[in-house]
This record gives C-alpha cells, sequence and structure tokens, in this order.
C-alpha cells in the first residue's frame, strides 16, 4: 500500500470497512430472515394442527378432505402431513408413519412443542401439541403430529437473504461512487499545489502562499521553512564562490606572471629569484586552496552521522608535539598544559584536528612571525572543555575581535600573506560541535578561546 497513490489509499481504507461492515450486516440479515421465515411457518404450522384437530374431532375422526388438503397445501406451499392419536397411543386417523419425536421430548398440556426431524426422505418440520377432547367417541386425551416439508421456508429465507445482499451491494455502489467523489474533491487543492510546485523552476524557492487545508498547512510551513533554509544556503554558498574566485585570481594571475617572467630571466642568478618569489606564489595559493577546501569540508562534515568518541586530550597533545618540531626551526617555542579530569568528546576527529591546527598556525604566524612563545592550554569543565592558544604578538583591536572570525578578513598591518580563512574555519567546527570561539582580552599577545561540549554520562555509558 505504501507505492498507492493517496486518492486510493483512501478509498481503499474507507471502502474497505465499509464493504466488511456490509457482509457482516448481510450474514445477520440472512440469520434473521431465517428466524423471521421459521416463526412464520410455524405459526401457521400451529394454526394448522388446530384446524386439523377441530375438523377431524367434528368429522368424528375420519380424514381430512382431499379438498382441504389441497387448500391448506396451496396456501402453505408444501405438502402437510398429519397424525392423531386418542388416549393410550390408539391410532385415530392420518399418516401411520410419522416422524419420530426426539428422545428427550417433554409433550406438555397445550403448549406446542417443535422439532426437525425426516420423513420420506426429506427434511420436515413437526409440531405435537396434546389436547384433552371431551367427545363420546374418542374422548380422552388427544396427540395431534402435524409436519411439513422445508423447502418454502429455506425458499423464504434466501430470498430475504438474495434481498439484502442486493441492498448492500447498491449501498456500497453507492457509497464508493460518493467516497471517490468526495476524495477527488477533497484532494483537488492539493493536486492545484502539486501542479504548482512542479510549474516552479529549479531556482524558484519562493515560499508558497497558496491556499490549503489546515491539515497540511504545517506541511506547507515546513517546506517553506526548508525553501528559506535553502534560499540563505545558496546565498551563502553563492557568496563563499564569489570571494574563493576574487581570492584566487590575483594569486593566480601573480603565478603566471612570475613564470612569464622566469622565462625571460637574463642570467641564472636572476631566474633564482624569480623562482624562489614564483615558489612562494604557488605556497600562499596552495595554502588558500587548501583552507578553502576545509572550509567546505566543515561544512559537508556538520552531520553527526560519522561522528564518535575522541580522546581530545590525546589529540591536543599530539597535534601539539608535532606543531613543536616544526616550530623549533623558527624559533617558536611550545608549552602544552592540561587542568581538570579529562574527559572525552563526541565529534568529528577531522574537524577538530583541523581547529586546533589552524589556532596554532594563526598563532604562529601572526603572533610568533620572528619566534616567540605559543601556549596550548585545555581546561576541563563538569560540562565542556575549553581550549585555549595563545601567543606573544601584538594581539587583535577590540574592534576586530568579532570580525576575524569572517571570511577573507585580516588586519590592515597583515604582511604574513594569509587568506583569512583559519579563524573562519575555527568557529565553523566549532559551532558545528555545539560549542563556541571567540577572542579574549590579553595582557600578552592574542588569545583564543574554543569552547567544545563534553560527552555525558548517557553517552559515555
Amino acid at each position: 500500500m505504501n507505492r498507492w497513490s493517496l486518492r486510493s489509499r483512501l478509498f481503499v481504507l474507507i471502502v474497505m470497512p465499509l464493504a466488511l461492515v456490509a457482509c457482516l450486516a448481510a450474514a445477520a440479515r440472512f440469520v434473521m430472515a431465517e428466524r423471521m421465515s421459521q416463526q412464520l411457518y410455524d405459526d401457521t404450522l400451529l394454526a394448522v394442527a388446530l384446524t386439523i384437530s377441530r375438523d377431524v374431532v367434528l368429522s368424528d375422526g375420519d380424514m381430512l378432505t382431499e379438498q382441504l388438503l389441497d387448500a391448506l397445501t396451496n396456501a402453505l406451499g408444501d405438502p402437510v402431513y398429519y397424525r392423531i392419536e386418542g388416549p393410550e397411543g390408539r391410532f385415530v386417523t392420518g399418516y401411520s408413519d410419522a416422524p419420530p419425536r426426539p428422545d428427550t421430548a417433554e409433550i406438555d398440556t397445550g403448549i406446542p412443542y417443535f422439532y426437525d426431524a425426516t420423513s420420506f426422505g426429506q427434511p420436515v418440520r413437526v409440531v405435537t401439541l396434546r389436547e384433552f377432547i371431551a367427545e363420546q367417541e374418542f374422548g380422552g386425551w388427544v396427540t395431534v403430529d402435524v409436519w411439513q416439508t422445508k423447502i418454502q421456508r429455506e425458499a423464504l429465507s434466501l430470498q430475504l437473504f438474495g434481498q439484502s445482499v442486493v441492498l448492500m451491494a447498491v449501498v456500497v455502489s453507492a457509497a464508493a461512487l460518493l467516497v471517490w467523489f468526495g476524495i477527488n474533491l477533497g484532494l483537488r487543492p492539493l493536486l492545484q499545489l502539486r501542479e504548482a510546485v512542479a510549474e516552479r523552476s529549479d531556482g524558484d524557492l519562493r515560499p508558497i502562499k497558496r491556499v490549503v487545508p489546515k491539515e497540511v498547512r504545517n506541511l506547507v510551513g515546513a517546506v517553506n521553512s526548508l525553501f528559506a533554509r535553502l534560499t540563505e544556503a545558496f546565498a551563502l554558498r553563492d557568496a563563499f564562490i564569489s570571494d574563493a574566485a576574487h581570492q584566487l585570481r590575483n594569486p593566480i594571475a601573480a603565478i603566471q606572471a612570475q613564470a612569464e617572467a622566469a622565462t625571460t630571466a637574463p642570467n641564472e642568478a636572476i631566474l633564482r629569484q624569480r623562482v624562489t618569489k614564483l615558489a612562494e606564489t604557488a605556497r600562499r595559493t596552495g595554502r588558500l586552496t587548501q583552507q578553502l577546501l576545509s572550509m567546505e569540508k566543515a561544512r559537508g562534515r556538520s552531520e553527526t552521522d560519522s561522528w564518535q568518541t575522541i580522546d581530545i586530550s590525546a589529540l591536543a597533545e599530539t597535534l601539539t608535539r608535532r606543531f613543536a618540531e616544526h616550530g623549533m626551526r623558527s624559533g617558536i617555542e611550545v608549552s602544552f598544559n592540561i587542568s581538570g579530569q579529562p574527559h572525552p568528546v563526541f565529534g568529528d576527529q577531522i574537524m577538530l584536528s583541523e581547529a586546533i591546527e589552524n589556532l596554532l598556525d594563526n598563532a604562529s604566524h601572526y603572533g610568533c612571525p620572528n619566534g616567540g612563545e605559543i601556549t596550548l592550554a585545555l581546561t576541563f569543565g563538569p560540562e565542556d572543555v575549553t581550549i585555549t592558544v595563545q601567543d606573544d604578538g601584538p594581539g587583535i583591536p577590540p574592534d576586530m575581535r568579532e570580525r576575524i572570525f569572517d571570511r577573507f578578513i585580516r588586519l590592515n598591518d597583515d604582511s604574513s600573506g594569509g587568506c583569512g580563512l583559519g579563524l573562519a574555519i575555527v568557529r565553523k567546527i566549532a559551532e558545528a560541535h555545539g560549542g563556541t570561539a571567540r577572542v579574549l582580552e590579553s595582557q600578552r599577545g592574542a588569545l583564543f578561546e574554543l569552547h567544545i561540549p563534553l560527552m555525558d554520562e548517557k553517552e559515555r555509558a
């Protein structure tokens, strides 16, 4: 049923229970018709038994006339048979082979007793009536047995049942047509909504303003909210691509110009000088490209499906040791401190590694270009871990402490050749993990602080 249309599903869910109820009603109607038919024929059979007993008494025990039997048969539709016994079971008149009574039969005076039996190879319905007759010829207790075949009463039951089936079929068919018409009429706003959305182009993300039933208003609201988020995401993506293209245009042009200049160098010394500048420009361009890819990687890995439990203290220590080995060549001293009880975090190890590396790289380029000291510290609290990176540089002006996390933002006196993406990547990774990134006021250089939530006890369990 999951592959069916909404129209077909509603139709089946409405009509099938209705058809089931109709079948149950027809079955109940058949039982009622059978009981009613039996009651009608039993009352008639009792009246015949009384008539026969009175006629026999008036005729002094003679058999019923052929005219009376024919009249009774024509009135009832089935042949009628009878037997009359006088006192002490003496046969008086009628048919000698009466259907046998059940062993449990108890005949009370004046109370008719009905039972089913077989006579002449056919099923019959029998009524037995016991009365006291005050007549000289055969006065005393008289027992009258009258029986009749069941063909007509069964035919009447089947006729009533057939009428019920036809009536139920007509009702269900009419209801099915009305339901189908009602479903089509009720779903017309949804079909119109579908047509309106289908006619839109792939770039049309305007909110849906069509009037819809209240049952689907929440759905339309969710779709409009999705359109709004997609519009915002596309706008950010377009702005990012535009900024990236603008940032790459100049380095690529510089590489091309320096490469052409290298091919026209008059001597080897100038050639080496121009090739060195070309290599430096290529290195900066490569760094810019790498950070652009990191920015997109941070955006694409924000889902928690690939996250795992991370020993953040061991990860930070490994990255600090690796950075210290390269920093020693530039006269940079790196220290690492941990305070509090270490706890794991739940996140993306690649993204967190990228954030810590960018903070260390930012401190080396802007805080210690000519050597100095960089401190990376982890402080574990009850709910989060605080990662701080501090350098010996000139620091960041207060009016730039928030803007420094925007893309392609660099300080005015920046001469390091950076592309302004490292801190933007750090903040985006922190927000993807439910944390924050900011710059604190410090008496010594720049102090960056990164908050990452810890795993709670349920997650650790």
